[in-house]
């Protein structure tokens, strides 16, 4: 069987009709957990990526380990609209278990892939139907152990999805060969399951094609990966040595891959590492090891997600009054407790701005891209050191564990901040200025103070680092006037950062009355919701938050608009709570809500749906 790339795409049998959408559907792969199918999902992600198509993957997986159901969507869009889309054109249906529901949901009018045993052209008149012997056609891969025939199977539904997309062969031989790197028999094997597949789709189906892959050139430049490791290329960059960490979905693979790079690039030239990993008991010690290593001078991190950042509570909260720099990815999932482990949302908003007991406020931020992954990273380690004090960024599973077409990454221009660190140099020129170092004196009137690391060759860098009530020299008081003045010190350090966090981002058109907030990963969709409010006459400017505390500019957007709508993926509105604590009064009611919280990620129709409902009321 000769190569594929060497061959004409489609048959005579499908040839172009009019009506072809060119690079614009969605494909949903329905199937079960531990199956084999990731790898060509990722195959056919990259084949189309590859032909200069936007495209990107969303995997909707349990969090069993195998067996239970689970969706892979992939959405090609000649618009770059990349956020959820719930109406299917495509559906390989590969699991018995879910067949049925998987087809009742399907558009009259889509393409239904699916495994011969299942007979599901019977189900429904008003959808085209392709029957693949799927057990069948993997057994006929030469060459193939029983063992894995069932992986191939996937490969072929590959196959026959590039037959029908009119995919270049050729990209999809690359994409194999990048996926199983190093597996010469792999690489085989799946090309001849993928070559098997198109056959087939060659030899038997006759229908005309509705859906086509052409070519375009909107990927030079760009790439494929997930925001956990474009936040751990971040961390890498930002010069962090330390991570201790606890697994948990969908944080892990964060520090697994921060540690994977650690290896590669904190070494010194004679190979020892110059990095420290401690995968801990539990998320407690993890932040814990983390907090003694940025108060000993290392940039350090950890990430986890809610259940995680509700054990760390009190351990941040600690950071935040002593004054100890630490970066705290939390890549959010639904909740509350155990909740849906594998699912996305924004729960945790208001939960992380006010970590802790008492009266505590954190600096947050919330990246919304896989760019933004990489440089929040290294933001955050320059505001912890800047500000001494633990710094919150919130992903999201979406964002963290999914595939994102991005920009390649900057390498950094601008040096590390380490704020106000004081060495001996510089402690011997306040004593030679008859001054002293008080560890929590605001001298700058900012609330920041000046520190030393440990080690500080000078008899007036010392200090004790307490939890309990202190005075500016760092000693021991329950006195009245002390606490508040402590408290009221950090308070102002709080408003400072304001001028110091990212920015928000506008688009849109600035004269509309109505304004749309969205944050972190329900940014995605917000392009095509504009797009869809404008084409029903209603004009929209998108403010983008990317920080907490918020800037004036937030404050100056809503007292411009007549009514702002905020999207986000949680079920009590937290970011709009934020906004209201944070606004003056009589802007309180000009604020909408627009909410999602089923697990999933927000789609554009549901947010244009909701803005149209209020604003036609």
């Amino acid at each position: 069987m000769g190569s594929l790339a060497a061959t004409q795409v489609l048959s005579g049998k499908l040839n172009a009709q009019h009506g072809t959408k060119v690079n614009d559907f969605t494909i949903q792969v329905a199937t079960a957990n531990g199956s084999g199918s990731q790898s060509s999902n990722a195959v056919l992600i990259r084949a189309i990526f590859q032909m200069g198509v936007p495209v990107g993957g969303k995997n909707l997986f349990p969090s069993n380990i195998q067996s239970m159901p689970t969706w892979f969507t992939i959405r090609a869009s000649k618009d770059g609209y990349s956020g959820l889309r719930k109406d299917i054109d495509i559906l390989v249906c590969m699991n018995p278990e879910t067949a049925l529901d998987d087809v009742k949901k399907l558009r009259p009018g889509a393409i239904c892939v699916y495994d011969a045993p299942l007979r599901l052209n019977k189900v429904r008149s008003d959808l085209d139907f392709y029957e693949v012997p799927f057990a069948k056609l993997a057994l006929s891969v030469p060459n193939a152990e029983a063992r894995i025939r069932k992986l191939l199977a996937n490969m072929c539904y590959v196959g026959i999805l590039g037959e029908l997309l009119s995919l270049d062969f050729s990209e999809c031989e690359k994409a194999i060969s990048k996926q199983f790197k190093g597996k010469e028999k792999a690489v085989k094997l799946n090309v001849q399951a993928l070559q098997v597949g198109a056959e087939h789709a060659r030899a038997n189906f006759s229908k005309l094609e509705k859906f086509r892959v052409e070519r375009m050139n909107a990927n030079a430049g760009k790439m494929i990966l997930d925001g956990n490791t474009a936040a751990a290329m971040g961390c890498v960059m930002a010069g962090c040595t330390v991570v201790g960490w606890y697994p948990i979905t969908p944080a892990t693979t964060l520090c697994e891959s921060f540690i994977s790079y650690a290896k590669k690039h904190r070494r010194e030239d004679s190979g020892k590492a110059t990095f420290a990993s401690m995968q801990c008991e539990d998320e407690l010690a993890s932040v814990g090891v983390v907090l003694g290593a940025g108060w000993a001078g290392a940039r350090a991190m950890t990430a986890t997600s809610g259940p995680g950042l509700s054990l760390m509570a009190e351990f941040i909260g600690f950071g935040y009054y002593v004054e100890i720099p630490a970066v705290i990815f939390d890549v959010q999932r639904a909740g509350p407790s155990t909740g849906l482990p594998t699912r996305t949302m924004q729960g945790d908003i208001q939960f992380a701005a006010t970590l802790s007991h008492g009266d505590t406020q954190h600096i947050c931020l919330y990246p919304s891209n896989m760019p933004e992954c990489y440089q929040f990273a290294q933001d955050a380690f320059d505001l912890a050191e800047q500000f001494q004090t633990p710094v919150i960024v919130l992903t999201d599973l979406d964002l963290g564990m999914n595939n994102w077409t991005s920009e390649r990454f900057a390498y950094p221009q601008k040096p590390i901040q380490r704020g106000k660190v004081l060495d001996e140099t510089k402690l011997e020129a306040l004593r030679v200025a008859g001054k002293t170092f008080e560890r929590y004196r605001d001298v700058d009137g900012d609330g920041i103070p000046y520190r030393t690391l440990p080690g500080t060759n000078h008899p007036m860098g010392a200090y004790f680092t307490r939890g309990s009530g202190h005075n500016e020299k760092a000693q021991y008081s329950e006195k009245p006037e002390d606490w508040v003045h402590n408290l009221d010190r950090l308070a102002k350090k709080f408003e400072t950062a304001r001028n110091f966090v990212p920015a928000p981002v506008f688009s849109g058109d600035e004269s509309a009355e109505i304004g749309l907030i969205a944050y972190g990963s329900t940014d995605e969709p917000m392009q095509e919701t504009i797009d869809q409010l404008a084409a029903q006459g209603i004009r929209t400017q998108y403010m983008r938050i990317r920080a907490f505390p918020f800037t004036q500019s937030v404050h100056r957007f809503i007292q411009k608009k007549k009514r702002v709508y905020v999207i986000e993926q949680n079920r009590d509105g937290q970011m709009l709570q934020l906004l209201k604590c944070d606004i003056a009064a009589e802007l309180v009611v000009k604020l909408r809500s627009v909410r999602s919280y089923d697990g999933l990620p927000v789609a554009a129709r549901m947010v244009s749906e909701a803005v149209v409902k209020q604003e036609t009321k």
